[in-house]
């Protein structure tokens, strides 16, 4: 039997072992506490008592860890305590640490956690705060932070899906020009290298507003801005003041509207990067003339062009041997991506062997999803879009309105599908059919979840209400497709590391209209297959329990716009009934 002492001894050697297991998982290296990716949901002050001894204990701390859990008001008060005699604090790697929180407990654990790093005397390299789904108020919980001599020294600024929007994207251009106007009246001016802000909705106003930022500091070496719903106007600004940053070495712009305007501008741009290293235009519909205009600028400058992706971007194939022909010199290129274009089977054969006499063939990227030559009604359709680009110029905020709220489900414009093209997954995502659908063939479900993004929680809800809107109750063979399909997706979605289940269910009942959103997105119209879909999506193990109550709190609400589908919403609230019991 056990005296008191060796009791005593027995749980001081049980601490120690847990205290040196503890630290082991916190990953101790180079000035680094980590809790990276640890899933730990800590509310308060207590639940955090562990990782504040750890800080306070750690002589010289330069970075911290804390992605990959979720973190409350107070415990994020009592982290930003333990960090305010951290003078020699560089790094903050906090992705992802707000899941399941209210937006409204976002701003105040940012400035606390701020305000600590002002008060240490800190000087900041590196500020990660990507996949935090915050807004606009969350731009404001850093914006003390961003405009102090904490800032004065930062070189990384990723925020990638926060969803700032137009306003987030203005009060972080505002912040920056601030903090480059006190850094240099200080003598050591701000100088960012890298920013990382896609799938933000900043629109033509916010990259316009951060274009302003950029241009000022001229520091840049990687803007990644893909997926922000930026057409002409905001992508001219883009490249005037890119113009102005001749380091920059990377420019991803993937998944915006250039037309042929905004590839224009930013080919005289790319005129003046003569260290641009890649170049990502993907699915940013720069077209037959945006194309010619950058293939001109790549055969007459950058020396040391690794990689130029112009895919989806409704180029043909006279556009696609010019911008073959202009990488011919470039001795360091590793690859070139025209898949998703327009060259039709003579095209794409003629690109290959344009490619191949260069011995350049292996780093032309694949064409499988080519969408085949440009009919004529598509050509008199892109003339009727210019003329609408021309009008835009005379009442552009209005078209821009109407424009935006459309692209808000598909973040692209749509591809004109003429009929003798076989059905493709682009096609049947732009405009579904039963029809489509079915003609995908058996690996259906394969390629509709190769197509779409799901570490992009709201793309993957838009994707979902596409899919699930052709559900036929009726038809056996419709209603396997839809579910064997959606059952594909949301499983690959939900064991994505990054994926993140709230935001998802939070998109859902967004554009199913049963939450308004501070983004103005146009809901779309709620067909009885939306809810049949998601009667059967609540019932499989991928997905997590904690997220049917959310969904049967609003799916009990006395909403119009469930109306029109009186037994499939009855099925689905007595489904979540019985699944939020049994779990």
């Amino acid at each position: 039997m056990l005296t008191a002492a060796d009791e005593g001894v027995q749980m001081a050697s049980d601490i120690v072992a847990q205290l040196a297991d503890s630290l082991a998982k916190a990953g101790v290296e180079d000035g680094e506490l980590s809790y990276k990716g640890q899933g730990r949901k800590l509310d308060d002050a207590q639940s955090v008592e562990e990782i504040v001894k750890q800080i306070q204990d750690f002589e010289g701390l330069q970075a911290l860890r804390l992605e990959g859990n979720t973190f409350g008001v107070e415990a994020a008060q009592a982290i930003a305590k333990a960090l305010e005699t951290k003078s020699e604090f560089q790094r903050c790697y906090w992705s992802d640490m707000f899941t399941g929180r209210l937006r409204s407990e976002i701003p105040p654990a940012l400035n606390s956690l701020g305000d600590a790093l002002m008060l240490a005397g800190a000087r900041l390299t590196v500020l990660d705060l990507s996949d935090n789904a915050f807004g606009p108020d969350g731009v404001k919980g850093i914006e003390r932070l961003l405009k102090s001599t904490a800032c004065y020294t930062l070189q990384e600024l990723r925020l990638n899906n926060c969803g700032m929007g137009i306003g987030g994207g203005k009060i972080l251009a505002a912040s920056l020009i601030q903090c480059h106007k006190k850094s240099s009246a200080d003598g050591s001016p701000l100088s960012l290298k890298v920013f990382v802000a896609g799938r933000n909705r900043l629109e033509n106003d916010g990259a316009t507003a951060l274009a302003q930022a950029f241009q000022l500091m001229g520091s840049m070496e990687e803007v990644h801005m893909p997926q922000n719903g930026i057409n002409h106007p905001g992508v001219t600004a883009l490249a005037t003041a890119m113009q102005h940053n001749t380091g920059l070495r990377i420019l991803n712009l993937n998944d915006n509207t250039f037309t042929e305007k905004g590839a224009i501008a930013m080919a005289q741009a790319l005129k003046h990067l003569r260290s641009i290293q890649v170049i990502n235009f993907g699915d940013c519909l720069v077209r037959p003339a945006g194309a010619t205009a950058i293939a001109e600028t790549v055969s007459e400058g950058l020396p040391i062009l690794k990689e130029l992706n112009l895919s989806f971007c409704e180029i043909t194939e006279e556009a696609a041997l010019a911008v073959a022909q202009a990488v011919k010199n470039k001795d360091q290129l590793t690859k070139l991506d025209l898949n998703g274009n327009c060259l039709g089977d003579d095209g794409c054969k003629a690109l290959k062997d344009a490619m191949e006499d260069m011995n350049m063939g292996e780093l032309l990227g694949s064409l499988s999803d080519d969408e085949g030559e440009l009919e004529d009604d598509d050509e008199d359709e892109d003339e009727d879009e210019e003329k609408d680009d021309d009008d835009e110029e005379v009442d552009e905020e209005e078209l821009e309105e109407e424009e935006e709220e459309e692209e808000i489900l598909d973040n692209k414009p749509s591809t004109p599908v003429s009929a003798p093209r076989p059905p493709d997954v682009s096609s049947f995502l732009s405009f579904p059919s039963p029809d489509k659908l079915l003609k995908l063939g058996a690996k259906r479900a394969l390629l509709i979840e190769q197509q779409v993004d799901v570490s992009d929680a709201t793309k993957t809800a838009e994707a979902f209400l596409k899919i699930a809107s052709v559900y036929k109750e009726e038809n056996n063979d419709v209603k396997n497709a839809v579910l064997d399909s959606i059952d594909a997706l949301l499983k690959k979605a939900f064991s994505t590391p990054s994926f993140q289940g709230y935001s998802f269910v939070s998109s859902l009942l967004v554009l199913l209209g049963l939450i308004k959103s501070e983004d103005k997105v146009k809901p779309v119209l709620v067909v009885p297959g939306h809810l049949h879909t998601l009667e059967h999506v609540v019932r499989q193990d991928y997905f997590p329990k904690e997220n049917v109550a959310v969904l049967e709190a609003f799916m009990s609400r006395n909403d119009k716009v469930l109306d029109s589908c009186g037994n499939a919403r009855n099925g689905l609230q007595s489904t979540l009934h019985r699944v939020g019991a049994d779990s």
